[in-house]
């Protein structure tokens, strides 16, 4: 049985969270690392190959609601975090670096254990050879279901997105339900659950220290908060 750490933040804004992902990447206090973003304001995330002139287009008329905007470290497309339940994972992958086996594996857990609770979701077999998250139709996540995501009644209700850290993989990850944040505790459940069974794990709830919470905010004002991140493409 393995250890893994449910890590609670206070809340953060979009650059904050991002940030957060990575200190925890860089200093991995546990080999599992669950976290579940705590929202300070609404915000937009957007995959690291997307091109930000496209991106700001994009969503140009919804930034009167959405002040706060930042590029992921993870790929995929525009997600909106304003009535979701947004986390991350952190878990080995000491292996070569196939993202659709590792989106697999996950999602595959996480819809089990939504099954088991009684919800009717699937897992989607949406052909991805033509995704392209720069094309005006797939930009958007939660509006371009891709195989892989899990669906309920024909709805993309969760997606994510991954990167490697060295022997390790970064998950971030929306769920979408129309009840996340009503029934957030249920949610956040499923995904512990999901998880814990996956890799065999004995979740201990921690808050995330000073230390690295002094961390978070330095690197989100140097990295996150700027225009050299960005807009670098």
């Amino acid at each position: 049985m393995n250890q893994g750490l449910v890590i609670e933040t206070p809340p953060l804004d979009v650059y904050e969270q991002m940030a957060a992902d990575e200190v925890l990447c860089g200093e991995l206090p546990c080999r599992y690392i669950l976290r579940f973003y705590n929202w300070k304001n609404p915000g937009i995330t957007f995959g690291y190959s997307q091109r930000y002139k496209t991106i700001y287009g994009s969503v140009s008329k919804e930034i009167s609601r959405y002040l706060e905007m930042a590029r992921r470290p993870t790929g995929g497309g525009i997600v909106f975090h304003e009535s979701d339940v947004t986390f991350s994972l952190i878990f080995p992958w000491p292996r070569e670096f196939k993202p659709m086996k590792a989106y697999s594996m996950l999602h595959t857990a996480v819809n089990a254990a939504y099954r088991e609770s009684g919800i009717k979701s699937e897992i989607s077999n949406a052909a991805a050879a033509n995704y392209d998250i720069n094309h005006p139709a797939a930009m958007n996540c939660f509006s371009n279901p891709v195989d892989r995501d899990i669906l309920y009644n024909g709805k993309k209700i969760l997606g994510g997105a991954l990167r490697s850290f060295g022997d390790y993989m970064l998950y971030q990850a929306s769920i979408q339900a129309e009840n996340a944040r009503t029934e957030c505790s249920f949610h956040r459940e499923i995904i512990t659950k999901a998880f814990a069974g996956e890799f065999n794990v004995i979740w201990v709830k921690t808050e995330l220290s000073e230390s690295r919470l002094e961390k978070t905010k330095e690197l989100a004002l140097l990295k996150y908060r700027t225009v050299q991140w960005n807009e670098r493409i």
